[in-house]
């Protein structure tokens, strides 16, 4: 039986209406649960770590995630993703990010993303070019369009002024010229959904429970034609994350809900933190995402 490759794997996904959630690794020990989750829901996920993760919690570096990987991984149910590696960083710091990510090519990486979303319209596509030419075919380039908060120094003004301001909305009317002039695989989109916070205060509050613009969804699934991607995954209730699935989405990243119990339970020892990862993600697969039995789809 042959190994589909992620772009395959995500391309399906978008076309039979499922999602595939990818998981972001900010400390090592996470991982092995979050792998035996997929396996023992027969789910198929994408295990992830940004940039920020080596500098602002504990994932150390690309090449300790790939190890740690390598030791933990099933190919039948998972695949390496770099996520977020932003030109300029949630600090305002442009960032060296071709290097980076070429870093993580060269490290086996099945899929990376460039995050050019703080920048103009024109540079961002011209950013994503880049990293889509350094790519060369090989891997699929996720890229972002619009601005999904979060990771931003200080305090967020409230959720629902965030929500009716659509402030760092996608716009639909950029979208088709993005995806067209920049090449990208996948696009995040900003539709209602923010990260977690990162920040030392911030980082064990609980999130708001964001909702997702399905109309506006719509319009970008339209004008994209490629697979969408949801950042911010924690806390978005079931019934829109449903709808997004039906409605362009193809991945959607959960970080805040497995890093805060593992964060809360680190007390009791590794072994317990990791435990609560594992009943975490499992709970995730079969009641938020309703993809238990998913790794059947994705077979070669």
């Amino acid at each position: 039986m042959s190994r589909l490759d992620t772009s395959k794997i995500i391309r399906i996904a978008y076309e039979k209406g499922i999602v595939v959630p990818g998981f972001n690794i900010p400390y090592l020990p996470m991982m092995e649960p979050v792998v035996r989750a997929l396996r023992d829901c027969n789910s198929f996920g994408l295990i992830m770590v940004a940039n920020l993760e080596f500098h602002k919690f504990e994932a150390r570096s690309l090449k300790a995630i790939r190890d740690e990987y390598e030791k933990v991984k099933d190919e039948k149910h998972t695949r390496l993703h770099l996520d977020h590696v932003p030109v300029i960083d949630e600090d305002g710091q442009r960032l060296d990010f071709l290097s980076i990510i070429g870093e993580a090519l060269q490290l086996g990486y099945e899929s990376v993303m460039v995050d050019g979303s703080r920048l103009g319209l024109d540079e961002n596509i011209a950013m994503t070019s880049k990293v889509v030419q350094l790519a060369a075919g090989t891997v699929p380039v996720e890229a972002e369009l619009g601005a999904v908060m979060g990771h931003e120094a200080g305090p967020l003004p409230p959720y629902e002024e965030l929500f009716r301001s659509r402030k760092g909305f996608t716009a639909p009317e950029d979208t088709a010229r993005f995806v067209k002039e920049s090449a990208c695989s996948w696009l995040s989109v900003a539709v209602g959904n923010i990260h977690g916070a990162i920040s030392a205060a911030g980082k064990q509050k609980d999130k708001p429970q964001a909702r997702i613009d399905i109309n506006h969804l719509k319009r970008l699934k339209d004008a994209a034609n490629i697979p969408l991607v949801l950042h911010g995954g924690t806390g978005i209730p079931k019934e829109y994350i449903q709808k997004a699935v039906t409605n362009g989405i193809a991945k959607i990243n959960v970080g805040t809900a497995i890093r805060q119990p593992y964060e809360r339970n680190l007390d009791k020892g590794i072994k317990a933190a990791q435990d609560i990862v594992y009943q975490t993600t499992c709970e995730l697969l079969k009641s938020e995402l309703s993809i238990v039995n998913s790794s059947n789809l994705f077979k070669g």
